[in-house]
């Protein structure tokens, strides 16, 4: 199998001036395994895009130069269609309207509650996948997940979903040293460098709920 046969899982954009905001959204999806990137200006996000394809994009609406209405008629005239969330601090019933009426996914006012973002940015996910279904990624990551032996599967979903080797390790009866061993495997067999990359894998074959990770980190940060 060869490197270009790895899915790119899809990309969530963050587009906020308030360097706080933008920070602390792009850390919540990134707590998660989604695969983020972040920009201040509507015009630089339109300019970083380019022709690609982005899974969805978080957009706040009043921003200095490009508003986020703005941002969403231009991709628009692109002929790219992208699931906007719209998030906003100052919204009002006209400026509602008009997003919803252009095909916003979702308006969700600040300060907001961070799992009802998470939700929203799932749902806008998985529709986005339903709706470009010839992709291919979820091909490629078929045919990935196909290349792993019974035991590297075992393996693969719970290094997915955050557990450490000892964890896994425990869950499997075999030692640490047997996990580590297949954790290299696994990684190689899908050609991730990362962690956050067999993540992502999981998240695209639709093996792993975004959410569960969060759980998992909230249920380790309670038990410490």
């Amino acid at each position: 199998m060869t490197e270009s046969a790895t899915p790119t899982p899809p990309t969530v954009y963050v587009v906020d001036d308030d360097a706080g905001m933008l920070e602390s959204t792009q850390w919540l999806l990134e707590s998660v395994g989604l695969r983020v990137e972040a920009y201040s200006d509507g015009r630089q996000f339109l300019d970083a895009l380019g022709n690609a394809t982005a899974g969805c994009v978080v957009l706040d609406v009043r921003m200095p130069g490009l508003g986020g209405l703005n941002v969403q008629e231009e991709l628009q005239k692109r002929g790219q269609v992208v699931p906007i969330i719209f998030v906003s601090g100052h919204a009002d019933v006209p400026i509602v309207v008009r997003a919803f009426k252009s095909g916003a996914f979702d308006f969700i006012e600040k300060p907001f509650n961070e799992q009802l973002l998470l939700d929203s940015v799932q749902q806008a996910l998985q529709e986005h996948q339903t709706a470009n279904p010839t992709g291919g990624a979820s091909v490629d990551t078929a045919e990935l997940l196909d290349t792993l032996t019974r035991r590297e599967r075992d393996v693969f979903l719970p290094l997915a979903k955050g557990y450490t080797s000892r964890e896994i390790a425990d869950q499997l009866g075999v030692s640490v040293k047997t996990i580590d061993l297949y954790r290299a495997r696994v990684m190689k067999r899908l050609g991730a460098d990362r962690l956050p990359d067999v993540t992502g894998i999981a998240i695209a074959a639709g093996l792993l709920d975004p959410l569960d990770l969060r759980r998992h980190d909230q249920s380790l940060t309670t038990a410490s």
